[in-house]
């Protein structure tokens, strides 16, 4: 919104402190105006015998002459030939407010004009620049710093930042995921058909890092602890570095938004404009690590009594009564048969940890611009990070190859014992986890 004064013109943008004020005194026809002239007797064009301003001059006008013979109104801005007043003197023009036809001011006047016009315009064509630059200033901190690289003075996403290496020379690394995402697309277009709309439930698993620009949704038993750490740490809310921060603090409910807590509005603008990503394992490894960490160690008492009195009461025959206290010591096959019986679903959803990746994180309903694996931990959040921006920042370290190898043998030694038939069940039930994230049926599955 602009303000206008009468001759002073102010120029005050409405949303910035910019005044820019320009006195610019357009009054081109005052200036152009004469206020006497001379006729000499041959005819001759008129001399200009006195030029001014009223505001530059305090003296008050000349009385106009009277109106008689010698001064018909029909002539008034001089005096006929021949009549008393031929002495050398000038006549003034009647006092008008309108313009009045007569002679043109001289070329220079018309000079100064168009400089003072010039110059007026020249403000205005600067002030418009800053009223153009103005609402870039004013955008909310998240879009203003969003991403780690910088392109012509001006910083870039971590989303433009994977386009800009899609575009050029990929490394080896950026081909990988590239092909992950096209792998993703093609088999979620082959083994999809109709799918039921979202709701906000449904994205409570995606976390939100408005500074970053970053979508992480977390798969239970996939480093996400360490990813939740590391979030933290992005935010500088909490410690600098992740491997101080503790795991309850990083699982502390509200810490982090998730997309769940936003308007429709707003989740899809950040669906858009962020880098999403998530980081998936091979499935019936993750399942033998989620049943090792709650079923198999004395510490998980809370969730033991939780699901593995369920699992008790409803599996064995002539449960101990201390075990339908506890629900301690719940065996593998046990809870197998607990997650293939259709009365588990109908009761209540899954547990995050044994869901399927998939119903967590909906790769075919949402764009996921990264898709990082377990087995590639190290790398995968390496590059992560690289597009974010954080060369101070360290991923903590992943377990050691020789500690995933463990975890593999682990899950042979569990699945050894269960029915082919079980295994087949079983196989279908995350058979979407493996054809969606290219992991191939264990080779110590008997399905056929």
């Amino acid at each position: 919104m602009f303000l206008f004064q009468r001759r002073d013109f102010t120029l005050i943008p409405s949303h910035t402190g910019v005044l820019c004020k320009l006195s610019a005194h357009l009054e081109c026809g005052s200036l152009a105006r004469t206020r006497a002239w001379r006729l000499d007797e041959q005819g001759s064009p008129p001399a200009v015998a006195h030029l001014r301003s009223p505001q530059r001059s305090a003296a008050a006008p000349p009385a106009r002459p009277p109106a008689g013979p010698s001064h018909p109104r029909a002539v008034p801005w001089y005096a006929p030939p021949g009549g008393p007043e031929r002495a050398g003197q000038a006549l003034l023009p009647p006092r008008r407010t309108r313009r009045t036809a007569g002679p043109r001011a001289p070329r220079s006047m018309g000079r100064r004009c168009w400089r003072r016009r010039a110059l007026a315009a020249a403000c205005l064509g600067a002030a418009l620049l800053l009223l153009g630059a103005a609402p870039r200033a004013l955008r909310p901190a998240f879009e203003n710093s969003l991403g780690s690289g910088w392109l012509g003075g001006k910083r870039r996403s971590p989303l433009q930042m994977l386009y800009d290496l899609d575009q050029g020379p990929r490394s080896a690394l950026a081909e990988v995921h590239r092909q992950r995402r096209d792998l993703l697309r093609r088999a979620c277009s082959r083994h999809t058909r109709r799918q039921r709309l979202l709701g906000p439930e449904d994205l409570r698993h995606v976390l939100v890092d408005d500074a970053h620009g970053l979508l992480y949704c977390y798969v239970p038993k996939v480093a996400c602890t360490n990813w939740k750490r590391v979030l933290l740490a992005l935010s500088g809310r909490v410690r600098s570095d992740p491997r101080a921060i503790p795991a309850h603090e990083a699982h502390a409910p509200g810490r982090l938004p998730s997309l769940a807590d936003f308007s429709p509005a707003e989740i899809n603008r950040r669906l858009r404009a962020y880098l999403a990503f998530l980081f998936v394992r091979e499935p019936f490894e993750r399942l033998a690590s989620a049943y090792r960490n709650k079923f198999a160690r004395p510490y998980s008492a809370a969730f033991q009594r939780r699901y593995g009195t369920r699992i008790v009461r409803r599996l064995r025959p002539r449960p101990h009564p201390d075990a339908l206290a506890r629900g301690h010591d719940v065996r593998f096959a046990e809870f197998l048969a607990y997650l293939l019986d259709p009365r588990t679903r109908r009761e209540e959803p899954f547990n995050e940890h044994w869901e399927r990746a998939h119903a967590l994180c909906h790769p075919c309903r949402l764009r996921y611009d990264v898709v990082g694996k377990f087995e590639t931990l190290a790398e995968d959040a390496a590059f992560v990070l690289g597009l974010v921006g954080a060369p101070g920042l360290r991923f903590p370290a992943p377990p050691p190859r020789a500690k995933t190898a463990a975890a593999r043998d682990l899950a042979e030694r569990l699945f050894r014992d269960i029915s082919p038939f079980y295994q087949r069940r079983l196989f279908d039930l995350y058979r979407m986890d493996f054809l969606l994230f290219n992991y191939s049926a264990p080779s110590y599955l008997r399905l056929h």
